[in-house]
């Protein structure tokens, strides 16, 4: 069978924005300032066993500095801010309102993108989100992980699946975009674990999924167990665990990331996925070797 998406085999999110707004679209991973419950004592302290003391986000001064600085990248593009780092709807609704609206007004800046924990999501805060959707481009990022609540205790998600349930069912029933992140090679999870996760999360129709492996980094709770109590994923199974993925996911549903993106400092493993180019490629040649595109195995 050829594939309905050409050579890229699935349903890529930056091909998908292109022709919607007719441009590129670039995704700049902005600073809120903001913290997690997780970290903070109001649910756990520490965070996700795996999350280092900095988040995943990239912070560079007030919000038009770092709009400024990171589209010079991309001048001809257009641009959704991406709140990245800890829980990006956890804070005053007052105080959210004014960071989105600080990145809505920056020029280029078409769209949203709101990384946060399902379990900070309270009515004030789906008020500036709906009101929001009204008149911009937005999704909402939920770090759901797992479907697995032994697996969510061990790394210390902090909520059980129900949470995620009704996060998602007041997403969808406001009208609202949702993208929901998946990590393959988490301790203890087999592959058919992994699998269950992903069919779950097709069946709640979300407007996209993220894919990406575990990193163990220095200075996580995680780091603790490596390598003496637990192993990272090889190249080639995680490769096929993602295609494998991808194969059963519907597709409707876009696909915004199929590896990860660690920084070089503090990544203990895995070292391979440093080399992206590489890891890019042998996703695309697994592709071509098994014939296979999204949705192919539904």
């Amino acid at each position: 069978m050829n594939s309905p998406f050409g050579s890229i085999h699935y349903n890529a999110i930056g091909p998908y924005l292109k022709k919607k707004f007719g441009c590129r679209i670039a995704k700049l991973s902005v600073d809120g300032g903001f913290t997690c419950p997780n970290r903070d004592g109001t649910k756990g302290v520490g965070g996700c066993i795996y999350c280092s003391a900095g988040g995943s986000g990239y912070s560079a001064g007030n919000m038009a500095d770092q709009v400024k600085q990171l589209t010079g990248k991309w001048p001809e593009s257009k641009y959704i801010a991406y709140f990245q780092s800890y829980s990006n709807t956890y804070a005053p609704a007052t105080l959210l309102r004014q960071k989105y609206e600080e990145a809505l007004a920056c020029p280029g800046v078409v769209g949203l993108s709101i990384a946060t924990r399902p379990d900070c999501l309270p009515d004030e805060v789906m008020e500036v989100l709906q009101e929001l959707n009204q008149r911009t481009y937005l999704w909402v990022e939920l770090g759901l992980q797992t479907i697995h609540d032994a697996t969510a205790s061990f790394i210390n998600r902090g909520y059980p699946l129900q949470v995620f349930d009704d996060a998602m069912n007041k997403l969808n029933e406001a009208g609202i975009r949702t993208v929901v992140h998946l990590i393959f090679g988490l301790p203890g999870e087999s592959p058919s674990d992994m699998m269950d996760s992903v069919r779950y999360v097709a069946d709640r129709k979300p407007f996209g999924v993220k894919f990406h492996q575990l990193y163990i980094i220095e200075g996580t709770k995680i780091a603790e167990y490596y390598p003496e109590h637990l192993q990272v994923l090889k190249k080639d199974a995680y490769i096929n665990l993602l295609i494998d993925a991808i194969e059963i996911l519907p597709p409707e549903i876009t696909v915004h990331r199929i590896t990860g993106d660690p920084h070089v400092k503090g990544l203990i493993a895995p070292r391979w996925s440093l080399n992206k180019r590489s890891v890019l490629n042998s996703i695309q040649m697994e592709f071509k070797r098994r014939g296979s595109f999204q949705g192919c195995r539904l």
